[in-house]
């Protein structure tokens, strides 16, 4: 599979291990960037590029790296499409796949550590969305909502 990631300034030290983890486990990434630490790296414009490219089919999930992750959930979330969420345990990085069918992972640099984000990366990565009837009952409403706000 191909997995978009990006990262802002704060998270720009885990991306290597991350890209790392990804590549181990046999697939792809598409770097949106930091290419360079550079403070001026703001969130929103790396989550802005990890979400275009999944929501435009070129990645089949995402992963994005900022200081606490909640910015970059945030502003991913804002793209049709995408269903991010922050996770700082591998059950949740898991099951937001698995239920909600989740196609980006937040990380918080400043909150998990290398060993953690490599884990939850393997986590998600793993995971499969179950289609059980419940959960595409449910993805649809979530769907939905997307066009309601518009």
């Amino acid at each position: 599979m191909n997995v978009a990631v990006g990262t802002d300034h704060a998270g720009y030290a885990l991306k290597g291990a991350v890209i790392d983890a990804i590549v181990a486990a046999g697939h792809s990434v598409v770097d949106c960037g930091a290419f360079e630490l550079d403070a001026a790296d703001d969130y929103p414009d790396f989550a802005a590029a990890v979400a275009l490219v999944v929501a435009g089919g070129r990645a089949e999930r995402g992963v994005l790296i900022c200081g606490s992750g909640v910015g970059a959930s945030v502003a991913a979330n804002k793209v049709r499409g995408i269903r991010a969420a922050l996770c700082h345990d591998t059950f949740s990085a898991h099951q937001g796949v698995e239920d909600d069918d989740m196609n980006v992972l937040a990380l918080g640099a400043r909150v998990v550590g290398q060993s953690l984000a490599v884990e939850l990366v393997r986590a998600f990565l793993g995971a499969e969305f179950s289609g059980a009837e419940r959960h595409r009952r449910r993805l649809e409403k979530v769907k939905r909502l997307e066009t309601r706000s518009e």
